[in-house]
């Protein structure tokens, strides 16, 4: 059994305690947290209450959380493309339609199976058994560079630059539309979309701030090639803040319009350039990885069509 416990400040002084929850504890799902409250589980100032229970200042909240069932996520011998490796860390090039890391319903065929099979042991532990050395994600089918941590040194060091913003991240994209500007920056707050809980939207209440800086590297009829700077990481954020400003990312079968471009299998997003303080070294280092085959072909179209 796991225990969280947190005293309610003034900004949710009058807020429902599973809300409350459901904000301190973003690993856990509000029905995970409201089924918690149905069994007791819950407690303020010492007693049970309900969901509905009005949080006063100074509450001090208690949730026993029951340890989930993991299931054995094993090694599979799947080929990665590693871009850099050391005692520390790796950086992997990975394909779209690979997913990071297991979860309900997809414990094969992952990253993490193919790490596990790769590092052996040698994968931090920070993140738990189903995501070991995991330290940002990327989308299922987006393409492109991300880090993993081979031990809990390298990782906290790593975690820090991505909380800090000084961890690069650029990525390339291709957008419906014509943008306006040669260069600019989406200022709007990330947070689950109150309807469709496996969406996120740009919305004020319940999110949390986000910026990503864009620069246009190619017009064409109908589409704009960009390359995007995350100063944030948060959950879809490019794919969220492009739609956001009218110009969803091709091939996006989320936030794009419903006729969606489907050779590409999904978003046209790739993750291209990735750039961090070694967590033993000190020095700063940077990666980069050309165009996959996906990207460059739909390119190529575009550019018969000018």
């Amino acid at each position: 059994m796991n225990k969280v416990e947190f005293y309610c400040d003034i900004e949710y002084a009058g807020e429902r305690v599973d809300s409350f929850l459901s904000k301190k504890c973003e690993d856990f799902s509000r029905s995970a947290i409201t089924k918690n409250i149905e069994k007791g589980f819950v407690t303020v100032n010492g007693k049970q209450v309900s969901k509905s229970y009005k949080l006063s200042v100074n509450d001090y909240v208690e949730m026993t959380m029951e340890a989930p069932v993991i299931l054995d996520v094993l090694p599979q011998n799947i080929p990665l493309d590693i871009v850099y490796e050391d005692d520390d860390l790796l950086v992997v090039n990975k394909p779209k339609g690979m997913v990071v890391h297991p979860a309900a319903g997809n414990y094969t065929d992952t990253l993490v199976n193919a790490l596990m099979f790769h590092c052996k042991d040698s994968l931090s532990g920070i993140n738990g058994v189903l995501r070991p050395g995991i330290v940002h994600r990327i989308d299922k089918n987006t393409s492109g560079l991300l880090i993993v941590a081979k031990n809990d040194k390298a990782h906290n060091h790593l975690a820090l630059q991505i909380k800090e913003h000084s961890f690069t991240r650029e990525y390339v994209t291709v957008v419906y539309g014509n943008i306006k500007n040669d260069n600019g920056t989406v200022n709007a707050p990330i947070g689950r979309h109150p309807i469709d809980r496996k969406k996120m939207c740009v919305i004020d209440k319940n999110s949390k701030h986000a910026i990503t800086h864009y620069e246009v590297l190619e017009r064409f009829s109908g589409y704009t090639m960009l390359k995007c700077r995350l100063e944030t990481g948060r959950t879809h954020q490019i794919r969220v803040h492009m739609a956001y400003i009218g110009h969803p990312v091709a091939g996006d079968d989320v936030y794009g319009p419903k006729k969606v471009i489907k050779a590409l299998g999904g978003q046209c997003l790739h993750a291209q350039k990735i750039g961090f303080i070694h967590p033993s070294t000190n020095e700063y280092i940077e990666f980069a990885s050309e165009l996959p085959k996906y990207f460059s072909d739909f390119l190529h179209k575009l550019q018969k069509t000018c």
